[in-house]
């Protein structure tokens, strides 16, 4: 692949022809020695890479991209990020990712499924996967971005391509726009939230993620590991990115820091 935009937008880029993940790649080079913050691995064609909740997550070669990050976040004070706030950094992933897709096709809607699934008219057309490394002082974000899958390709119903949805450019263009503009936006948010003492609030990230989040304001039913399904209206998202849920049982608020989130559509 060809991607001078994306060159220009990261200068620790690696384009592979070819790997089985490129999560794994970072993380195997972050354990065995020193990789700079905002390392990115990239390839049209990964054959092993996965989901979340273990999901198997293959697209033909060159009809996907896959992307990923390592952000090792320091504090102006010189401080490693507190482990309480790497939540916040999936969530920008998805901003960025989410605004990346929005450029794209701007006719449609855009939005993002809290946690990690970037969604064109409610179809999904992104997933990014977050893998805390061992030491606990860095984070490497994966996401996965269907381009021109025809919709014979597509893994699920629920499914969509940058193609299918009316994407103009092709190609190395095509991914090379997307990606360029995924890490523009994922640059300039985490660079805030790190340069305002990982503030949320204060950075702006907050605010855009009430903007994007599509959950919000949704009967959901979150599938909790290790715990009964939970169903209820999801209200907003609090101070360390967790999905806030009032349950239907009793109207009681839970935050919930992990989940696989659905939509629930009451007629």
């Amino acid at each position: 692949m060809r991607l001078p935009l994306s060159t220009a937008a990261a200068e620790n880029l690696r384009v592979l022809p070819e790997t089985g993940s490129t999560n794994d790649v970072l993380v195997a080079e972050a354990s065995a020695g020193p990789v700079a913050d905002f390392s990115v691995v990239v390839t049209g064609n990964q054959t092993a890479g996965r989901g979340r909740l273990g999901r198997v997550w293959v697209a033909p070669a060159g009809a996907s991209l896959a992307v990923s990050v390592l952000l090792r976040p320091v504090l102006p004070a010189g401080q490693p990020l507190e482990i309480a706030h790497f939540g916040w950094l999936p969530l920008i992933a998805g901003v960025a990712m989410t605004r990346a897709v929005q450029s794209l096709v701007p006719a449609h809607r855009v939005g993002l499924k809290w946690p990690n699934d970037v969604q064109i008219d409610g179809l999904k057309v992104s997933g990014l996967l977050a893998e805390l490394l061992p030491g606990g002082d860095a984070v490497v974000l994966g996401a996965g971005l269907n381009l021109s899958l025809t919709r014979d390709q597509l893994p699920t119903p629920v499914s969509t391509s940058l193609a299918l949805s009316g994407a103009t450019l092709q190609g190395d263009e095509l991914a090379d726009a997307a990606l360029s503009s995924y890490l523009t936006n994922l640059r300039a948010l985490y660079t805030d939230f790190v340069r305002l003492g990982a503030d949320p609030v204060a950075s702006g990230v907050a605010e855009q993620l009430d903007e994007l989040c599509t959950t919000i304001g949704q009967q959901v039913k979150v599938e909790l590991p290790g715990a009964p399904d939970l169903l209820g209206a999801a209200v907003g998202i609090d101070a360390a990115g967790r999905l806030r849920v009032r349950r239907l049982s009793d109207g009681a608020v839970t935050a919930v820091a992990a989940g696989d989130v659905t939509h629930l559509r009451y007629e």
